[in-house]
């Protein structure tokens, strides 16, 4: 996969990809809108700079795997997976519709290039870890990425899985904490506080870096700092802004699990092609 993009060129896409994610909800009609629009840099990042993987080949052996634990941001990912190769452009339009590949949630047995099926919340974690265990045992030299939620945090199973992951000291696995401080019910903080994130992975023999995630040069600093860590799992808390580039989503946790309207999508549109005074094409 093609990793000499610019900086410049990254940040042009990961807006393009924020207008596919819009396109997408408006056809579908259903979906969730904050969580994608504050990832669209941490999954430009991965499919085009960081991780090792072949859109041709999606299934090849010496992949870097990418678990979604939060399944419901998954259209980010169809739209990363769809301009880096995996499938056609056009696909997209059939986000939640009937007999579409591109289901609400991920299906790995549907759309080949996803390492497994996510929708509750937090089992993702388990799998990211059994995924970096089994690469242990088998002497494999692939990194296992798994983007999660801040939501999770508040469930057990998530915690096993840290745990465990930090008692077998797998340096060949990192987290990435979508830390938007938003849930379906309201602010993290007030719904059930997180706070000390930091000190709590650390606790669990886990290296922490916090950064920005909607830079993406310290998304893609992160990530290569981490393969640098061999002693234990990497925990990148990457701070969001829930509904990016969207000024009337931007931080609004009622934006979580709804779609815009026709009316709210041109604006919307409108805002992210004209981002900075400056007019960005949709395929570039």
């Amino acid at each position: 996969m093609k990793k000499n993009y610019t900086l410049k060129q990254l940040e042009r896409l990961a807006n393009t990809i924020r207008q596919d994610v819009i396109k997408m909800l408006l056809e579908a009609g259903s979906g969730h809108s904050a969580g994608p629009l504050g990832l669209a840099d941490v999954f430009t990042a991965l499919y085009f700079k960081v991780l090792k993987h072949n859109p041709k080949k999606p299934n090849w052996e010496q992949r870097d795997r990418l678990c979604l634990s939060c399944g419901h941001v998954v259209p980010v990912r169809y739209a990363a997976m769809a301009r880096a190769g995996y499938f056609p452009l056009s696909e997209l339009k059939t986000l939640r519709k009937l007999n579409s590949r591109l289901q609400g949630h991920p299906s790995y047995l549907d759309l080949p290039g996803l390492e497994h099926s996510s929708g509750p919340l937090g089992q993702g974690s388990s799998v990211a870890v059994g995924k970096a265990l089994a690469a242990k045992i088998n002497g494999q030299k692939h990194y296992v990425f798994c983007v999660c939620s801040d939501g999770e945090q508040q469930e057990g199973q998530f915690w096993e899985a840290v745990m465990f992951a930090g008692k077998h000291q797998l340096n060949n696995l990192v987290f990435i904490l979508d830390r938007n401080n938003i849930q379906i019910d309201g602010y993290t903080e007030e719904v059930m506080p997180l706070e000390p994130l930091k000190e709590k992975y650390e606790a669990f023999n886990w290296h922490v870096l916090e950064i920005d995630g909607n830079n993406l040069e310290q998304v893609i600093d992160a990530c290569q700092y981490a393969k640098t860590v061999y002693e234990k799992p990497t925990m990148i808390i990457a701070h969001t802004i829930p509904g990016k580039g969207v000024d009337f989503m931007e931080s609004d946790f009622k934006w979580h699990g709804n779609p815009p309207n026709e009316k709210q999508a041109r604006k919307a549109l409108h805002e992210l092609r004209t981002l900075r005074g400056q007019i960005v094409g949709e395929h570039e």
